[in-house]
């Protein structure tokens, strides 16, 4: 049966960002569908966790701030994921930061932040769990891009970098690793309702604007993504490589 080829059960998915937001709404998503659950997070992810329990899942928390961590430290969080759950199946890069300022003026201390969390541990983090699932002949990577990997932006230089780079990394490593049964796509989420977009949601006039242009009529919600990011892990997208998907509510379309 076609419904048969969603469901994850027996795996194992990492989840970053997993406290809250887009990684909660995901983990727990992953979780319905059957799979266990480490979720990463540089603060407390219990309650993440005690709602996976919920759903007759395992979970694993792992504490980690992705700005300070080394291709080392990753490869150390992977092995324990491994270690303490049997395996690793799906990996989802989920976390990400934003600093908003003029490009004239922006700092290096918030182009390194931003880079380092959300392109640098992007790509070894997925290195480390590549590795894991190339040995095994199989897995999913799941990276959360941007509608900043397709447009500009606005006041947002390392973030549109970042996000850039994110759709980049997805397509080469699919060059790489499609034949070997690694499937790395991406999610590029629209104009979200999340902590990275609340000083936008507080402006009138630019949550107007923004409004106007999506089609769909509404700003998004983490749980949005819930049937990509399935569909992404499943055996349902086997054939999908190095694909961004935009779940914007037609924000491109215009």
């Amino acid at each position: 049966m076609i419904l048969d080829s969603f469901r994850l059960n027996g795996k194992v998915a990492l989840v970053t960002g997993a406290r809250q937001g887009l990684g909660r709404a995901l983990a727990l998503a992953l979780s319905e569908a059957g799979a266990d659950i480490a979720a990463l997070d540089r603060n407390d992810v219990a309650e993440t966790c005690l709602a996976v329990d919920a759903i007759k899942r395992r979970s694993m928390a792992v504490k980690c701030d992705l700005r300070e961590a080394t291709p080392a430290s990753l490869k150390q969080i992977v092995d324990g994921v491994v270690s303490e759950l049997g395996r690793l199946d799906i990996l989802v890069n989920n976390a990400g930061i934003i600093r908003r300022a003029p490009a004239a003026d922006f700092s290096e201390a918030d182009w390194d932040d931003v880079l380092a969390i959300n392109l640098k541990a992007v790509f070894f983090l997925s290195q480390a769990a590549g590795g894991v699932m190339l040995a095994q002949g199989g897995g999913k990577i799941i990276n959360i891009a941007s509608m900043l990997s397709f447009q500009g932006g606005i006041l947002i230089p390392s973030y549109t970098a970042a996000k850039s780079g994110v759709a980049g990394i997805t397509r080469a490593l699919a060059n790489e690793w499609a034949a070997r049964g690694v499937n790395v796509n991406a999610i590029a989420p629209g104009y979200m309702e999340t902590a990275n977009t609340a000083p936008l949601r507080a402006d009138p006039k630019r949550s107007a604007s923004i409004l106007e242009r999506i089609p769909a009529g509404r700003w998004g919600t983490p749980e949005d993504l819930a049937g990509t990011a399935v569909f992404l892990a499943s055996a349902a997208s086997d054939y999908l490589h190095g694909a961004i998907l935009p779940v914007d509510g037609g924000w491109l379309t215009r």
